[in-house]
């Protein structure tokens, strides 16, 4: 049990590394006070531009990558080494999908950040790499399809995690690939938790005012007029 809370204290930590905060506190700008006020990629892209965005998605990322792929390993390495807590099993694929869920549970609530956080998408998408690689590349694709097409980062978001449990299921029994029975539950509530964290954008998306992706330049538009509103 040592080596478990050890590796998913580490998790958490990585994971509340507040990324797009501290990107933007570079450029003078605090991310939770423009756009959305959401603290992750998707409102840095939209408020600073492509390069910080880039910036803050390829950590995020590399945060799921890390606790899923790196940090999970640590528990073979402390006190007498993990064990399974849950029957039938594996020990390698619940640590891999422990670490991560931590670490998306991070993102989304950062100790670093007063626990306000991003919506855990692309710390997420970091750790589905680690854990099954052929699963989430499909799904990115998926998901860039939806982008550039609707222009709706949220709406890419939500098909992405809505099929990606489905796309499990249909690995395993349809195309016989060998998933662990664990991943497939993780699957599912990690594809529900995206989507309960985007019910904002879901009404946004129905009323019509949910943001557009429409450049990869920085929003000085959304600047100006959030700085007009705080002298008002």
């Amino acid at each position: 049990m040592l080596a478990l809370a050890v590796v998913i204290l580490i998790s958490y930590l990585i994971g509340s590394i507040p990324s797009s905060i501290w990107v933007a506190k570079l450029k003078g700008v605090d991310i939770r006070e423009h756009g959305s006020g959401n603290a992750g990629a998707t409102n840095t892209f939209r408020i600073l531009g492509w390069k910080p965005g880039t910036v803050v998605l390829l950590i995020d990322v590399f945060k799921g990558f890390t606790c899923s792929f790196w940090v999970s390993q640590l528990a073979y390495h402390i006190g007498s080494g993990p064990i399974s807590v849950i029957p039938n099993w594996e020990v390698d694929p619940f640590l891999q999908i422990l670490c991560g869920v931590i670490a998306v549970i991070g993102h989304m609530f950062p100790i670093l950040a007063n626990f306000e956080g991003g919506k855990g998408m692309a710390t997420s998408t970091g750790m589905l790499v680690a854990i099954e690689p052929i699963s989430i590349a499909i799904v990115t694709v998926v998901f860039l399809i939806v982008m550039f097409a609707f222009r709706y980062v949220s709406l890419a978001s939500l098909v992405a995690a809505f099929i990606y449990p489905l796309l499990l299921l249909l690995l395993r029994y349809g195309f016989k690939v060998s998933i662990d029975g664990s991943i497939l539950i993780f699957g599912a509530v990690v594809g529900l938790g995206i989507i309960i964290k985007h019910i904002g954008n879901i009404r946004r998306l129905k009323k019509g005012t949910e943001n557009k992706v429409g450049s990869f330049k920085p929003a000085q538009g959304w600047l100006n007029k959030d700085k007009k509103q705080s002298v008002n």
